[in-house]
């Protein structure tokens, strides 16, 4: 890992980092490039972020989060068993800090998420009756949708609709309101939140059949007169293992669609794992084997992060026409989903900045890669 760096900042932006050693008083100060001012020309930059950083409790998020990225997109607490716990009864506590948190540092929000199958409040599981299920799905994104309206950039409007062969997930909603709930979802947000931008979002929709799939579902939308802006590619990948022929395939046969194409939820995960995807109702067993590098990362596949994290920016860059944001699924490898899922209690190291906030070799190479396209559009 690296604890002790000073890199010249690109574009005259520094970032003033504080690195604990034991206490606060042992801090050094860190001058790194920005995400957000070295590709603000191609695309946004943005993160996940979790309610500790959302109310600003860590100093050190909440001195990199802003120099870092201009968007940012709640982890867990727009999501409905969160804001709309009882029947009739919703929590916007944290949701409006996360506004507010925006407001403050003008990064642009990302709603997530009105509709999705996983994380609904009890109540809502037990509801028998198809009228009132369709009251409740109704309610709901007419109420969170219309509190925001004006005050969020967008909303991943529906998440995760598809199994892996591009067939609609078997879930409440397909069962309850059957498979135009989709093109209704849309349909009520465009309403709630007109000058919200609206996404459809989904993991290892970059795949063939299930790429083939969200394009049907797209089109379903857009041919019921609904407006649909844009699709999110999750992009939870493996190290080594990053499809970068299957994704390129996509940003062109989406773009084709006339819609935004996105980055969603990106992270690399380094740690063995024996299916795809990021079904968070899948888990394996714990086992020693599946957690091996709790003492650091081995150089070998430092290298390898970095050379899959340059690779897939070489290849946003190439696009960058057609991507509108890169959101990476954290701010830290401490604070990574993937830390606890599919095995709990695991270190994992997936994202670009390392547990003491400190840029790691895939941070560096990211930023090279800007550096390198401009060169090759000079003729260098």
């Amino acid at each position: 890992m690296i604890n002790r760096l000073f890199i010249p900042a690109l574009c005259g932006v520094s970032l003033l980092l504080v690195s604990c050693a034991g206490s606060q008083k042992n801090s050094s100060a860190q001058s790194i490039p920005s995400l957000k001012e070295v590709f603000k020309n191609d695309f946004a930059i943005g993160t996940a972020l979790n309610t500790e950083q959302i109310e600003e409790k860590d100093p050190r998020a909440a001195a990199l989060v802003p120099q870092q990225f201009n968007m940012a997109t709640p982890e867990n607490i727009m999501k409905a068993e969160i804001i709309h716990p009882q029947w009739g009864s919703y929590n916007f506590d944290l949701a409006d800090k996360m506004i507010a948190f925006g407001e403050k540092h003008n990064i642009k929000i990302n709603g997530h998420t009105l509709i999705w199958h996983s994380q609904l409040p009890a109540f809502a599981h037990n509801i028998q009756s198809v009228d009132s299920f369709r009251t409740f799905f109704t309610d709901h994104i007419n109420t969170v949708a219309g509190r925001y309206s004006g005050k969020l950039f967008s909303w991943d409007v529906v998440n995760e609709a598809l199994n892996e062969d591009g067939t609609m997930r078997k879930s409440i909603f397909l069962d309850k309101l059957g498979d135009n709930f989709v093109t209704e979802a849309f349909r009520l947000a465009q309403a709630a939140s007109p000058a919200t931008e609206l996404y459809y979002n989904d993991y290892n929709n970059e795949q063939p059949a299930k790429r083939a799939g969200c394009i049907t579902l797209i089109k379903k939308v857009q041919a019921a007169g609904v407006r649909i802006d844009g699709v999110g590619i999750q992009g939870h990948w493996h190290v080594g293992k990053v499809p970068l022929k299957d994704i390129e395939e996509s940003i062109l046969q989406y773009s084709e669609l006339g819609l935004k194409v996105m980055f969603t939820e990106l992270d690399i995960e380094v740690l063995p794992r024996n299916f795809q995807g990021a079904d968070i109702s899948q888990r394996m067993k714990n086992d020693p084997s599946l957690n091996p590098y709790v003492n650091g990362l081995p150089d070998s596949v430092q290298q390898q992060l970095a050379k899959d994290y340059q690779a897939l920016f070489n290849l946003f860059l190439k696009h960058k026409d057609k991507i509108t944001r890169v959101t990476f699924w954290g701010v830290n490898d401490g604070q990574s989903w993937l830390n606890d899922w599919p095995v709990r209690g695991r270190t994992n190291y997936p994202l670009l900045f390392d547990r003491q906030f400190m840029p790691k070799p895939a941070f560096y190479k990211v930023i090279e890669t800007k550096k390198d396209f401009e060169n090759i559009k000079k003729g260098f």
